[in-house]
């Protein structure tokens, strides 16, 4: 039987020692032999670190992005090897495009953030300038710079492509390099993806490695620099936080747990309204898809004590209806779990909870002699939810679930919330108020909440569906981490740094130019510069324009806004500004005449306008004043030799009164030809 080697050091290395097998989950064959013992843990991590830290601290947050995105188009021309290896697993085809093409997806959400909101640099100034003075001449600003370490993620079996990718996208685009140590039980798929991407050639040397089997010493290698990230049972979890060297050197940690997530029937629902039957679809869809295998599928079924009997039977009527077996059957609607070790444990928990005083609805028992890893779909019922710590505390991680009765809305929260912390909640009504009361009373113990009802299931991704654009995560049990989240995530693999000095300083450090900063002026106007031809601090003072009386009129006519404080003489005299003032608009608009280059030239497009504030009332007989400043660039990379190479410019406008009074300030965006193309297919 061969072995499943690891991928280390820039190179395949084999293990040596006691080995543990992975099998089929249908056949029970034994397909590989799993160790990492004798592998040298402490240069891998430097190897990583040496070689794909270095290179990918080198790349642009927009050349990271690029990459990802590259990343991605590879493995998805690649994706029938890994179908055919998460079969293995017994999963079926849905299962498998779910932990395949959705972290696939995860990828190119992640370069498409990066492309778009992350500056072609490598240090991310987070926020604007803060002042610290009074003379404007003292600031600060927070930055996010690329730690020096080695993030390692440690993974569940049960997502062994997805865990994988949703966790490197951010660790790639924050530019540190990733050792993953995935489960041993599919540890084969995720090799088979790590090796695609290995062979692309598109990463770093160094940026990827891979752990087949324990992680022996890694842990006490690492240093402040590194991460740790774990996706697991609560258990493993906790005894990988208080690791000796991770707490002596205080490596930030991670954790994503399993945990007990639960479905609210709200008390407005009735078995004719179209929310019961979506009810009864979520939860039959989360306790068979991966046959229960996910850390977000739900545990718990609340319900209210007048439709108990209602829910029960056509729980049991839609799981009866599903079929188990080899998802290469055809029919088949839930495959196995992913071993007979895994089988013997959601055996012993349903078992736990039955001595417990839960009672068996559906299913309860696995045929433990089967060659296949199968599991029936199992309802249980808790008749005494507040009396049975277990329905709330012990977790079968298999199609399992229990429904158990509130007898009012506060007694719902209570068992919600009795979890101790979960990944996602579902609350199914048509009541807006309800899901008020509800978010305000068990928000606090959920990653995420979804609610459900007749409009938005048109849509819905579903229960038990973490997107990268959403936090996943949760408190308590859960693990109290946070992973996802769009930008958020990213910011876990960086360093966020309060950095203080002169405006033009921070204008330097951050290379984008901030409000008080020098500016720079020449004879050439902005507009007529390429976009490589722009450097934050290029600026522009334009002529000045007084307001008049028949410039609020015509605007007025124009635009159709006769709001009494521009149009009525008698009370705008009443108002706050004591007579009639210029529209707001019009000041934006006449600033616009003051600063743009009306020749063709390499500005292309006004691309949008951000943070617009009003400072001072500009009233008729003001004379006003422009100042445009170029603050950032941001290259828009081409999609094909055709497209007209361009970038994205941002300009800080301040506009100001004949007393040197800012009376608007705000952001525009332009759309910027660049004088050479970048475009490789």
């Amino acid at each position: 039987m061969q072995q499943l080697a690891s991928y280390l050091s820039g190179a395949w290395q084999n293990g040596r020692g006691r080995a543990r097998t992975i099998h089929h989950a249908i056949s029970n064959e034994a397909l590989w032999e799993v160790t990492s013992d004798g592998l040298d843990m402490a240069q891998a991590r430097r190897y990583a670190i040496d070689h794909g830290g270095s290179a990918l601290r080198a790349m642009t947050f927009v050349e990271r992005a690029a990459m990802l995105k590259a990343v991605a188009k590879y493995l998805l021309e690649h994706k029938e090897t890994f179908y055919a290896l998460s079969a293995q697993t017994g999963a079926t085809r849905a299962d498998s495009w779910v932990d395949i093409e959705g972290g696939i997806g995860t990828l190119f959400t992640y370069a498409g953030l990066g492309a778009r909101e992350l500056p072609d640099d490598t240090l991310w100034p987070e926020d604007e300038l803060i002042p610290l003075s009074k003379g404007g001449g003292f600031a600060a600003r927070h930055v996010l710079t690329s730690k020096s370490g080695v993030a390692v993620h440690i993974n569940a079996f049960n997502f062994p492509c997805w865990g994988m990718l949703e966790k490197l996208a951010p660790t790639w685009l924050a530019g540190m390099p990733a050792i993953v140590k995935p489960a041993t039980a599919s540890a084969q798929v995720t090799q088979a993806m790590v090796k695609a991407i290995v062979d692309s050639g598109l990463v770093p040397d160094g940026a990827l490695s891979l752990i087949c089997g324990g992680a022996g010493s890694l842990l006490d290698h690492l240093d402040f620099q590194d991460v740790v990230t774990f996706t697991g049972s609560a258990q493993t979890g906790q005894s990988l936080r208080v690791h000796p060297n991770l707490v002596a050197n205080a490596v930030p940690f991670t954790m994503e747990a399993d945990s007990l997530n639960c479905c609210v029937l709200g008390d407005d629902v009735t078995p004719e309204q179209p929310e019961f039957a979506l009810f009864i679809r979520e939860v039959v869809r989360e306790m068979t898809a991966k046959a229960g295998q996910k850390c977000t599928a739900i545990r718990r079924i609340i319900v209210p004590q007048t439709q108990l009997q209602a829910v029960s039977d056509a729980l049991v009527a839609r799981l009866q209806a599903v079929r188990v077996g080899d998802p290469a059957q055809e029919g088949v609607k839930m495959g196995a779990l992913i071993n007979h070790e895994q089988r013997a444990d959601v055996q012993e928990k349903v078992n736990a909870l039955i001595e417990a005083g839960c009672e068996v609805r559906l299913g309860g028992s696995a045929d433990l002699q089967a060659a296949g890893a199968f599991f029936p779909p199992t309802l249980l019922f808790c008749p005494q939810p507040d009396e049975t710590p277990a329905a709330h505390a012990i977790e079968a991680f298999g199609p399992v679930a229990t429904l158990m009765a509130y007898q009012r809305r506060e007694h719902a929260l209570q068992l919600a919330r009795a979890g101790q912390g979960s990944l996602a909640g579902t609350l199914v009504t048509a009541d807006g108020a309800l899901a008020r009361e509800f978010i305000l009373g068990a928000a606090r113990a959920h990653g995420r909440i979804q609610v459900l009802n007749e409009e938005s299931a048109k849509e819905s991704t579903g229960h038990g569906s973490p997107l990268p654009q959403l936090l996943h995560g949760g408190p308590g049990r859960a693990g109290g981490g946070e992973e996802l989240g769009g930008l958020r995530a990213v910011k876990h693999y960086l360093q966020r740094t309060a950095v203080q000095g002169s405006p033009t300083m921070l204008a330097s450090i951050g290379k984008q130019w901030v409000r008080g900063a020098k500016v720079q002026e020449d004879r050439i106007h902005p507009f007529r510069k390429y976009f490589e031809e722009l450097q934050p601090g290029d600026s522009l003072l334009t002529p000045r324009r007084t307001m008049t009386e028949a410039d609020i009129v015509n605007f007025a006519c124009l635009s159709g806004d006769h709001f009494y404080a521009h149009m009525d003489k008698i009370a705008a005299a009443e108002s706050i500004f004591g007579e009639r003032v210029v529209h707001g608009y019009f000041v934006i608009s006449a600033a616009a005449g003051l600063f743009v280059d009306a020749g063709v030239g390499p500005v292309i497009a006004n691309y949008g306008m951000e943070n617009l504030r009003f400072i001072e009332p500009v009233k008729p007989g003001d004379t006003l004043q422009v100042r445009l400043t170029c603050k950032r660039k941001t290259t828009k990379r081409q999609k094909t030799a055709e497209e007209k190479p361009t970038g994205v410019v941002e300009w800080a406008v301040e506009v100001f009164n004949q007393h040197q009074q800012a009376v608007a300030l705000y952001s525009i965006l332009t759309l910027v030809a660049r004088q050479h193309g970048d475009f490789t297919d």
